[in-house]
């Protein structure tokens, strides 16, 4: 069963969470009328955006991100005593429903989505949720990068449930650091993969700057290496990358000490397509055509990329394409 709010909310999604003192709201949206906002942190220390004083409550414990279409996402982050919906281990990020109980340590509470309790009832044909379409407003050179966990069906397979839920939201995290010291954020947690946007000057992309999103992708694998020596992996965890340069339609969709930007077009699915494409190439590493002409002299006086054109899916023509491994990243990396 699920309990009855003390009063009746206004139609936005939000948690209700029961404690020894009452019920506390926790609204998912912005304060602001004029800005959405898609992602919140759960957590013991005081910068998230949902505060638990718990002692079961890691310092930072999980996520709650949106989608483009309306859907809300779940992500532990590799808390020590778990996120639970419905009485099962959070492993890998999952969507959550209205009326879905969730346990951040021992703190409960219960998902409420009137939007979509009335689209259940059939009030309503979609979600009245969030529209990020909405926000988006500007059409902006970006570097996109997207990393995946490679042979992660395999590993959910042979892997206890719980040591599971520990190693990805422990790659969450840590691939969160990473990603931020080079100047970005994770844009998106997609199951075992994530997506991060580097912005760049209105027309201009700097060597540096492309320098420093390789780095940030070989710190990523190292990391990633190094967890398959603290877990009891049946087999050494690996990831593949797509980055791609381009123009896409982004904007922030958060506020205050909290901004939230994110970008749609093609330059996001190439990226998506290019990760998927490593795999045909025998790569690790696959990189854009446009990522690949801001290297400059770099790529004609010590060029370890492969070039190679490939049939990306969801597109008509062939690809221009720029694959390296790791090993060769590394060392092209080390040379300058």
């Amino acid at each position: 069963m699920i309990p009855a709010p003390v009063e009746k909310p206004e139609s936005t999604p939000h948690l209700l969470l029961s404690s020894d003192n009452g019920q506390r709201y926790f609204y998912l949206s912005s304060k602001s009328p004029n800005v959405i906002k898609s992602c919140w942190t759960v957590g013991r220390g005081h910068e998230n955006d949902l505060v638990l004083r718990d002692q079961w409550i890691s310092r930072n414990h999980a996520i709650l991100q949106t989608t483009e279409t309306g859907e809300l996402y779940l992500i532990d982050l590799g808390s020590r005593n778990g996120t639970f919906v419905n009485g099962r281990r959070v492993g890998i990020p999952i969507t959550i429903h209205h009326g879905d109980q969730i346990t951040f340590g021992k703190t409960e509470c219960h998902y409420y989505c009137p939007a979509e309790e009335a689209s259940q009832s059939g009030k309503f044909s979609t979600l009245d949720f969030v529209t990020m379409t909405a926000t988006l407003h500007e059409r902006q050179l970006t570097s996109v990068m997207v990393v995946d966990m490679r042979n992660f069906t395999v590993l959910t397979r042979q892997l206890d449930e719980t040591i599971l839920s520990t190693l990805i939201g422990s790659w969450f995290r840590e691939a969160g650091e990473i990603i931020r010291q080079a100047g970005s954020w994770v844009d998106k947690y997609i199951g075992d993969a994530i997506m991060a946007i580097w912005f760049h000057g209105s027309k201009e992309v700097k060597q540096k700057d492309i320098i420093r999103i390789f780095q940030a992708v070989s710190n990523l694998n190292k990391m990633t290496q190094k967890l398959s020596t603290q877990y009891p992996v049946p087999f050494e965890l690996r990831i593949g990358a797509g980055i791609n340069t381009g123009y896409a339609m982004v904007g922030n969709t958060g506020s205050g000490d909290h901004p939230d930007y994110t970008a749609i077009g093609d330059t996001v699915n190439a990226a998506f397509r290019l990760e998927s494409a490593t795999k045909e190439m025998g790569a690790d590493v696959a990189i854009g055509e446009k990522t690949y002409s801001y290297l400059g002299e770099l790529a004609q006086t010590q060029n370890p990329f492969q070039e190679k054109t490939v049939n990306l899916k969801g597109y008509d023509t062939p690809t221009l394409t720029y694959g390296i491994t790791f090993p060769e990243l590394d060392r092209f990396l080390e040379s300058h």
